[in-house]
């Protein structure tokens, strides 16, 4: 094999691009995913932030009330607690969940075409060898993993510190204000401060799903003896593919050759093209071409013929143009008609075919 031979230069072909696919093993960018989900929860927490006051104001309300009412919690009231608690929960947390896990169900879908196979999650033994999870763990792959975690920290840090650092003096004189404008106030510069993460973050997944998408790209490459291998898994071996044509050819050859002693007539030139025709007045509309040939087939045709005292006539530009012109088993072109009229009528006179 030449030096070079087995690196992996070739694009993935479309074959394994599908097997790929159907193992599972599609580009995807799992910060996309997270970016997509942070954006739809900061949104939902916004949209459904009347509703989550109320209902937690509802709540406390409830609590005080029932403190300074009872003066010992039975086993009812405790079941009726944890009733409203599970209700307040369900209004405050299931509809941001279930929107954000739409959302990166969405988001997941749209990068992978929305695949749905289970053979990325099924048992394989390889998994349990622990020098492959060694290998795994110093990979290129890990390392950009723990690159990104590392970027991501330190996005998170500068962006805190820059919000603590504006707002240091104002959180300080927070203590002179009233419940219901610091915690208007503290709201507001979470959501300020999750949307400028997020947006950093954005930038960041933007990066991680065109690098993905490289490495996918460049794992999927095949060297070219794999397309080669490949292309003969598809089209076959060229060799078998070879034999089994010429093995055809030599099958229809035969056939024809069987055919010739049942002709009326075999128009030569001389030597490199012969047709053989056949005419049944009761059942045909024009003479039927029952074999042709060139060359060697022409004397083959020509001396199985004599073989079987089957009339040869020879006609240089009649043979030629039969034979170009009409496929095996098929009637001669109209054009013929006449010339081949003449000759088949002189051949069944000296046959004695025709009254």
């Amino acid at each position: 094999m030449p030096s070079g031979s087995g690196e992996k230069t070739e694009k993935a072909t479309p074959k394994k691009r599908r097997e790929q696919r159907k193992e599972g093993n599609v580009a995807t960018s799992k910060d996309i995913i997270v970016v997509a989900s942070l954006f739809a929860c900061f949104y939902c927490l916004q949209a459904f932030f009347p509703t989550i006051y109320k209902s937690l104001r509802d709540m406390m309300v409830y609590l005080i009330s029932l403190v300074s009412g009872v003066d010992v919690l039975s086993l009812g009231t405790l079941q009726h607690i944890g009733m409203k608690c599970v209700e307040s929960l369900v209004i405050c947390i299931i509809p941001i969940g279930l929107i954000s896990m739409a959302v990166g169900v969405i988001a997941t879908g749209i990068q992978t075409r929305f695949l749905f196979t289970m053979k990325p999650v099924g048992f394989k033994l390889k998994n349990l060898n622990p020098l492959n999870g060694i290998k795994k763990l110093f990979s290129a792959k890990n390392v950009i993993e723990l690159f990104k975690a590392a970027l991501k920290i330190l996005v998170l840090t500068v962006v805190l510190y820059q919000i603590l650092k504006g707002e240091i003096t104002v959180i300080g004189q927070m203590m002179d204000m009233n419940p219901t404008s610091s915690f208007i106030y503290v709201l507001k510069e979470i959501m300020g401060m999750v949307l400028r993460i997020g947006l950093v973050f954005a930038a960041i997944a933007g990066f991680d799903l065109f690098y993905q998408r490289w490495s996918y790209e460049k794992n999927m490459k095949m060297t070219k003896e794999e397309v080669k291998e490949e292309y003969k898994q598809v089209e076959g071996n060229p060799q078998i593919k070879g034999k089994i044509r010429s093995l055809q050819q030599s099958m229809a050859r035969s056939r024809m050759m069987q055919a010739v002693p049942d002709a009326d007539v075999i128009i030569r030139n001389p030597t490199h093209f012969a047709v053989a025709l056949k005419y049944e007045i009761n059942h045909d509309n024009a003479p039927v071409l029952i074999a042709k040939g060139q060359d060697y087939m022409a004397l083959k045709i020509v001396e199985v013929a004599e073989e079987n005292h089957v009339t040869i006539i020879e006609n240089k530009p009649l043979a030629r143009g039969i034979y170009a012109s009409t496929p095996l088993n098929h009637e001669i072109p109209a054009e013929y008609y006449g010339v081949v009229a003449e000759i088949l009528v002189k051949v069944f006179r000296m046959n004695k075919k025709l009254v």
